[in-house]
């Protein structure tokens, strides 16, 4: 009963880091195209970002970046599920550690953005920043396939799936920018 408990911790967390990670970048998103404005708007609004940025990084994101780590080995052990992650029947969770380790790189990439803008440096684009949060949502995809489906999932079936799926979300991006733009 109690692995239960420390499961469901496990994906209330999840859920709130992703939520995190997904406004994080829109938030950068924003803070981007502040700089366009004229000097007292952008003024505001950059502030109004910075304030923004930092709670939701530190107040959201980070804690359940972390508890998800904390919950999810616990799950792990409590489980038993490390016994069989070497095993046929466990490489769908070796895999999926694999994209877990995979998107708390994501995460720390998401640091260097957020310590980047603080300090008045926007390297990237509206447009780029647009497409590095769908990486967010392809790991959640995967991720959540890998969970359900476990042995089901034919590794071919499931990255030839992820790759449309990954066809399909850069051109809903390629059509709002031209939908923004006019076009």
């Amino acid at each position: 009963m109690g692995n239960l408990y420390i499961k469901a911790l496990h994906i209330i967390f999840v859920v709130t880091w992703f939520a995190g990670l997904f406004y994080m970048v829109r938030l950068l998103i924003y803070h981007t195209e502040a700089q366009v404005r004229p000097d007292a708007e952008r003024k505001v609004l950059q502030e109004q970002y910075r304030i923004m940025l930092t709670r939701l990084w530190y107040g959201i994101t980070w804690p359940s970046a972390v508890l998800t780590l904390v919950f999810g080995l616990s799950t792990l052990f409590s489980g038993n599920w490390h016994l069989i992650v070497f095993r046929p029947e466990g490489r769908w969770l070796l895999i999926k550690l694999v994209l877990v380790l995979l998107l708390y790189g994501y995460h720390f990439s998401l640091q260097y953005l957020y310590k980047t803008q603080l300090r008045g440096k926007f390297q990237y684009s509206s447009q780029q920043l647009r497409v590095w949060n769908e990486v967010a949502t392809i790991f959640l995809v995967a991720i959540v396939m890998l969970v359900v489906v476990k042995t089901g999932l034919s590794l071919v079936w499931a990255l030839g799936g992820l790759l449309v799926f990954v066809i399909v979300l850069m051109s809903a991006i390629r059509i709002y920018k031209n939908i923004r733009s006019g076009k």
